[in-house]
């Protein structure tokens, strides 16, 4: 297969989507991302993080292969492939998750969710300078009032900088959001020859692979007792977390500027904290609040406001 045939083939992973489409499934991986960061802290409350983190790309990546199986899709990256094989599962799968269960001993559930997402931050200049995207005002304006909210929730003035292991905690976790900044770009300049679905499984695999290996290192033979609410939970962060979230994920890149997707995902620390006040009984601070009304009045200003001046 070409690279001008995948970009022409059909919704299964190849061609870009249309618009409508692409945002209804970003704002699908929104949700269920959002969800999984409480999922995650019930899981890992039980599993040890790496250990967790390896399970579920295993998991992930047999729901992915007995699918592809069945469809008959399941095939070899091609050469021109590899880079984006290599990328997405060591900057995405491995080193943000890997950062982020080192930072989440360290740092808590809700600053940790905050952290990981100053994605735009680092996605900003990156596409402007090797992708061409316009800075338009509105995308500005709108991702500043995004940092605003971030800042609020974050407020580096009540930070504990003497404390190294706060420090080492909250260094992980923007180490996390750098990966993921490079993996955002490097999705949306990647030209494909096989398309994100045939890839992802391949990504997962791999992952699990160096995940497994690394958990063992670090934190040994794990001694875990399942229960049905730990089951549940490693089922959605294996089955909708990560084989569904990242194929979305690598469409949504492929079809929307790399400044709007790092907006638009702003919106899942307001879903996580949400969640986790709902689920984990979290309390919901005036802070808080301020942050979301800021967070999502950045992504309507980006997004909506952006759409309609084109």
């Amino acid at each position: 297969m070409t690279v001008d045939t995948a970009r022409r083939a059909g919704p299964s992973g190849s061609e870009p989507l249309s618009s409508t489409v692409a945002v209804l499934l970003f704002a699908v991986v929104v949700v269920v991302w959002g969800l999984n960061w409480p999922v995650t802290k019930v899981i890992v409350a039980g599993v040890p993080p790496l250990w967790a983190t390896a399970l579920r790309f295993a998991l992930a990546g047999l729901v992915l292969l007995v699918l592809q199986l069945a469809q008959g899709s399941v095939s070899i990256p091609r050469r021109g492939d590899w880079p984006i094989v290599f990328g997405i599962a060591g900057l995405h799968m491995i080193l943000f998750t890997g950062f982020m269960s080192i930072g989440l001993q360290f740092v808590p559930a809700s600053r940790a969710i905050v952290l990981g997402y100053t994605t735009p931050l680092w996605v900003i200049p990156g596409a402007v300078l090797f992708l061409g995207e316009p800075l338009t005002r509105w995308r500005v304006l709108g991702v500043s009032l995004g940092i605003v909210g971030l800042a609020v929730m974050f407020n580096p003035l009540a930070f504990a900088w003497s404390d190294q292991r706060a420090l080492l905690g909250n260094a992980c976790i923007m180490l996390a959001a750098l990966c993921w900044a490079i993996s955002i770009l490097q999705v949306r300049g990647h030209r494909w020859v096989s398309t994100p679905y045939q890839l992802v499984l391949w990504e997962v695999l791999l992952a699990t692979v160096v995940l497994a290996l690394l958990a063992y290192l670090i934190e040994g033979v794990p001694d875990v007792t399942w229960t049905p609410p730990l089951l549940v939970g490693v089922a959605y962060a294996s089955v909708l977390g990560t084989a569904l979230g990242y194929w979305a994920m690598a469409m949504v890149n492929r079809s929307l500027p790399a400044m709007t997707t790092s907006l638009g995902l702003l919106a899942t620390p307001v879903v996580g904290t949400a969640s986790a006040a709902i689920m984990l009984g979290e309390p919901i601070t005036l802070s808080l609040i301020c942050a979301m009304v800021l967070i999502i009045g950045g992504i309507a200003v980006g997004t909506l406001v952006e759409g309609k001046s084109r």
